[in-house]
């Protein structure tokens, strides 16, 4: 079990557990739209949703999972947080998802998704671990595209990524006509390398807001940035 301010994860069974990437997309992601519903695409546990459901008055809070570890646990989350009546997993494909969605026109104020990364190179003999982690269990220009067909017209598309495809990935995104407003570029000391892209966008093409994030000046010593950012989640921030 992992507590945050005003909720817990239970992740038992989830092949990938509760991580900087996650918290740093959910208390990244630009609410300025002040959204109606909300969509996370992979929701793992489903910290990222809850992450969410305490920061905005969102009504609706979807989340997909097709790991049926992680999707069991993501419910059992939902269930015992202050949000339950506003949260709900659905154990599925994304392609199955948008499937269903596309028939009855549903749209999202907010996609977001902290999608898999590790290419066919870094495979393991764990199956639940690599479908977590792996672009070929959702790759980027399926996670785009169905942002492109679900994101409603003011709606804004968050993920976090590695530094290294933020070029390919915002490229991928300008082809469905999704356009970068916000990007914040990750790194974990002053001197060390960039690691992470949070990227934002919108059906607006604008010039992005652009700026880097440190998390630590030393070992367990967090920036006032980065403290900032986390304090309403984090109990020791």
């Amino acid at each position: 079990m992992f507590s945050f301010k005003q909720f817990s994860i239970q992740q038992e069974k989830s092949a990938m557990k509760v991580g900087t990437d996650a918290v740093l997309l959910g208390a990244w992601t630009p609410l300025i739209n002040h959204p109606y519903n909300l969509l996370d695409i992979g929701a793992g546990t489903g910290i990222i949703s809850l992450m969410l459901a305490q920061r905005s008055y969102a009504e609706q809070i979807d989340a997909i999972e097709i790991e049926e570890n992680a999707y069991e646990e993501c419910v059992a989350n939902f269930e015992n947080s202050p949000w339950a009546d506003r949260l709900f997993c659905y154990h599925a494909g994304l392609d199955e998802f948008v499937a269903e969605l596309d028939e009855i026109e549903e749209e999202y104020d907010i996609i977001v998704s902290n999608p898999p990364f590790y290419s066919e190179d870094y495979k393991t003999d764990n199956t639940s671990r690599d479908l977590a982690r792996f672009t070929d269990a959702l790759p980027f220009d399926e996670l785009i595209e169905a942002a492109y067909l679900l994101l409603s017209e003011n709606g804004i598309f968050s993920v976090i990524i590695p530094y290294s495809v933020e070029e390919n990935f915002i490229a991928l995104a300008k082809q469905s006509l999704l356009f970068p407003l916000k990007i914040t570029r990750v790194k974990g000391t002053p001197t060390s390398e960039i690691k992470r892209s949070l990227l934002a966008f919108t059906r607006i093409e604008q010039i992005p807001a652009i700026d880097e994030l440190v998390i630590e000046t030393a070992r367990h010593q967090y920036t006032p940035e980065y403290i900032e950012l986390t304090k309403d989640f984090y109990l020791k921030m």
